[in-house]
């Protein structure tokens, strides 16, 4: 195989594997940790359920709002039931630290991060130890 035709191939690749990234991103609602996001919807809704209540919250504001906040890192799901049991809404919710306003500081196995809005201050549900 020639070098152009290996680097068309290559960059194929690249597109197509872009591409499905991009669109694994574009499934999931991602939330700051101790942060809201607010969700309004077309129709009343009549249940919400979140798959794991630690992880992220949400509050009915009205029929038509409901507000999502990330509680603690992880993954978990939303799901969203109209009065007749249908689903409005079933999607994936990935709850992380805003990262433009933050510090690490690591000593050994030991860290720490630092919530910089506008001082700094450690956040208590982020900071941890690797070692025993």
């Amino acid at each position: 195989m020639r070098l152009p035709a290996l680097f068309a191939l290559l960059g194929t690749f690249i597109v197509a594997f872009g591409a499905s990234t991009a669109q694994a991103d574009d499934d999931v609602m991602k939330v700051f940790l101790n942060h809201a996001k607010v969700l309004k919807l077309d129709r009343p809704v009549a249940k919400v359920i979140v798959g794991n209540a630690a992880i992220a919250d949400a509050t009915v504001a009205d029929a038509k709002t409901i507000v999502l906040t990330g509680k603690t890192y992880g993954a978990t799901n939303i799901v969203l039931l109209d009065a007749s049991g249908e689903a409005m809404l079933d999607e994936r919710i990935l709850v992380s630290i805003d990262e433009d306003n933050t510090l690490r500081l690591f000593r050994q196995t030991e860290r720490t991060v630092f919530s910089c809005t506008p001082a700094c201050e450690q956040n208590q549900a982020i900071t941890a130890s690797t070692g025993d």
